[in-house]
């Protein structure tokens, strides 16, 4: 294969990688901060941390991701909704237990911004967020 070949096929997969980023971001209510992204001690898994602010009445896509996800609620009152699941809604303070590829949604469901730390244990090298319909 050609350089130029080599190098137009790193741009794609780099461009895809941040246009995925950027939906995120852009996500109408939502905002996420990048934290933390780190290799674990085990090969091929990594350790991601981001804070999200949800406006007031602002909701996930329903989505998954290729490992478990720790969520904190940092301020206000967040309800996450896990398939198969009743929904629970969680205060400033508690924290909730996300399964490796469970479908969930998280609402703000308080009348100010409410914020969440999560914490992903992922697999290295898949997209964090997978939405689903």
């Amino acid at each position: 294969m050609k350089p130029t070949r080599i190098t137009a096929a790193a741009l794609l997969i780099v461009g895809g990688g941040w246009t995925l980023n950027v939906a995120e971001a852009q996500q109408p209510g939502i905002h996420r901060t990048d934290i933390l992204n780190d290799d674990l001690g085990t090969p091929g898994r990594e350790v991601v941390q981001v804070r999200v602010d949800i406006e007031s009445g602002a909701a996930s896509i329903k989505h998954s991701h290729p490992g478990e996800e720790v969520a904190y609620v940092l301020e206000g009152s967040l309800e996450y909704q896990l398939e198969g699941k009743a929904p629970v809604t969680l205060h400033a303070g508690e924290a909730l237990f996300i399964p490796d590829g469970v479908a969930h949604v998280a609402k703000n469901v308080g009348s100010s911004k409410a914020s969440e730390l999560a914490t992903y244990i992922v697999n290295k090298g898949k997209p964090l967020v997978v939405p689903l319909k």
